[in-house]
């Protein structure tokens, strides 16, 4: 099994990996997403350790059925040979109906077929309101013409400073 754009990465090839990563986790097919790591895979994912694609998938079922309307958008942020820096942010609300937008940073290694062998993913939780969201799009892959992370950076950092000048602004 294979899984192009295939190692070493230039620009257009990462950019590409990146944007095929975000619509498979936008899909929230836990089976078909494991499939884009190897079999081996090594995750961390915030404070959980993961190996394999058996516990990909229990991980992302689980994350998925606790994470309510996720969207998803993901940014290159650099690249060398096989390895890329990615960040994200997504929007999801859990079973009380309290949203967030979730904030991190991955590591990513490929092996040289293009399946992923390792994921190091960093992430902070900000409590937003409804009113506060970005990520507007039905479910699934971000359509082709809604703004990236680029695009949304700045509403996203105004946003943060308008929390902290809340009386209610309590972080975690």
């Amino acid at each position: 099994m294979s899984r192009p754009p295939f190692p070493p990465f230039d620009i257009e090839s990462a950019t590409r990996k990146v944007r095929l990563a975000e619509d498979a986790w936008n899909s929230q097919d836990p089976e078909q997403v494991a499939l884009a790591y190897t079999v081996d895979s090594q995750w961390r994912n915030r404070t959980e350790f993961i190996h394999g694609r058996d516990e990909i998938v229990a991980f992302l079922t689980r994350k998925w059925h606790a994470e309510h309307e996720y969207r998803l958008i993901k940014g290159l942020w650099g690249f060398r040979n096989n390895r890329m820096a990615v960040r994200f942010a997504y929007e999801w609300h859990d079973d009380t109906g309290r949203w967030f937008r979730s904030y991190g940073n991955e590591m990513w290694e490929f092996d040289a077929t293009g399946l992923m062998r390792a994921r190091f993913a960093s992430i902070n939780d900000q409590p937003i309101t409804p009113q506060d969201r970005l990520f507007h799009w039905p479910e699934g892959a971000r359509p082709h013409g809604h703004p990236g992370l680029s695009d949304l950076e700045d509403a996203m950092r105004l946003q943060r400073r308008a929390d902290t000048a809340r009386p209610e602004y309590n972080p975690r």
